[in-house]
């Protein structure tokens, strides 16, 4: 069987786990009214903070799907599943156009040569403007340096609410099959007989957990074969070795997963049976065989000092406490949370670095509910020196108001040493960018 690997990327909210969700369903993978988007935060958000996994069949091809978080703060999910996959759908909404987020994740997977195939989202809403915003994704491509077979992309218009997809806005649709199509089309096969002949290559890109089997390593068959019950040697980024026994293999089947004896180069899968397996390294046959490149993120941009509750009120909410059951709960989280980074070596406290507010917040409102007590400090930015020059993280602004109310954001924000790089009209209204 045939498989195709893509991500879906886009802005938060242009519409990309509405659009997997529905591509599950046309398929026959899930039912109506299930989601990707299962963990209780993301429900009560409405967003997509955990990158996850399904596969659908379609026309006798296994499609394994990666489902990737909008939000800038959670880059760190999309940059190490893009090394693993074979082409990008860029969702892009018909009304608003790229954001700052769109250019963020298509950078990225321009800069690995992955064509994307684009796809205009929400066209059936009265202020969409589909051949414009196609000009505007076209020149942000010319802006990110795309190649000629780049700028070559295939734009798909559809409305993912209503599972609709067409190739052109006159064509008749019923359903998703153009977009269905096009994937076949556009995206490369996964692998070949040459890589299938070659010893095992397999890298995580993803962590997971389960009560029973313990840590659970989601990643890409590069070469080869892997098969259940396989002997195993694992290579870290320092080129150090070690060995390991598969004990189970699990492939995607829509939300759930399926046990199975092998599986192929070329295929998304999920081991158990490596306790200490981490993100990027390289699991493969013989301690010889050349270990992959490592998947690289971006560094953390803020951080906080976290502290033992010591307030009149401690214990009275919570039920872990101590310094030690909060430095185990950080130390299990910096397992699955490779944008995350804490400093552990202060006595009183410890230093959290993460990639942005959300980011962060994410972590302690989880904690919070699984019944940790804490105090936090106020975030600070991250300034670092390189060739005598400090440098620190910045964040663009896209502000959509009416022209008369323009010089009081502009005065706001230049006063929070904003720079106005841009300023366009649109429908009657000023868009400001900073």
């Amino acid at each position: 069987m045939e498989i195709r690997n893509i991500a879906i990327i886009a802005h938060v909210d242009h519409g990309k786990t509405t659009l997997t969700d529905a591509l599950m369903r046309q398929t026959g993978m899930a039912q109506a009214g299930e989601s990707m988007d299962s963990d209780k935060l993301e429900l009560e958000r409405g967003i997509t903070i955990y990158s996850k996994n399904t596969s659908i069949y379609y026309q006798g091809t296994k499609i394994n799907i990666v489902d990737t978080p909008g939000h800038a703060d959670f880059g760190s999910e999309v940059e190490r599943v893009l090394r693993s996959i074979d082409s990008v759908l860029l969702v892009v909404d018909a009304q608003e156009g790229p954001m700052p987020q769109t250019k963020f994740v298509l950078k990225k997977s321009l800069d690995l040569g992955l064509k994307p195939i684009v796809v205009l989202n929400k066209i059936d809403r009265p202020a969409a403007r589909p051949d414009i915003v196609q000009e505007m994704v076209y020149e942000l491509f010319l802006d990110l340096g795309a190649s000629d077979e780049q700028l070559d992309f295939t734009t798909i218009y559809t409305v993912a609410k209503e599972g609709l997809a067409k190739t052109s806005l006159e064509q008749k649709s019923q359903d998703l099959t153009p977009l269905l199509d096009t994937i076949l089309k556009e995206v490369p096969v996964a692998s070949n007989a040459a890589a299938k002949n070659k010893d095992l290559r397999f890298q995580p890109f993803n962590l997971a957990y389960d009560n029973f089997l313990g840590r659970l390593a989601i990643g890409r068959i590069y070469e080869g074969e892997i098969k259940d019950t396989a002997r195993v040697v694992v290579k870290n980024i320092a080129g150090e070795t070690r060995t390991g026994k598969i004990t189970k293999l699990f492939t995607f089947a829509g939300l759930t997963r399926k046990e199975v004896p092998d599986a192929q180069a070329g295929d998304i899968v999920m081991v158990a049976g490596l306790p200490d397996i981490f993100i990027g390294e390289t699991v493969c046959l013989k301690g010889e065989q050349e270990a992959l490149p490592a998947i690289n993120i971006d560094e953390p941009t803020i951080s906080l000092n976290l502290f033992v509750n010591s307030s009149p009120f401690a214990g009275r909410d919570g039920k872990y406490v101590t310094n030690r059951q909060l430095k185990e709960r950080l130390e299990k989280e910096l397992e699955v949370n490779v944008g995350l980074k804490i400093d552990f070596s202060a006595i009183d406290h410890y230093k959290i670095y993460g990639r942005g507010e959300m980011h962060i917040a994410i972590l302690l409102e989880n904690m919070r509910r699984e019944g940790y007590e804490m105090q936090i400090s106020q975030p600070q930015v991250i300034i670092k020196e390189e060739n005598g020059l400090k440098l620190e993280p910045f964040e663009e602004v896209t502000v959509n108001l009416p022209e008369e109310m323009s010089g009081t954001v502009i005065q706001k924000l230049s006063g929070r040493a904003g720079n106005m790089i841009e300023m366009k009209q649109e429908h009657g209204q000023l868009k400001n960018y900073f």
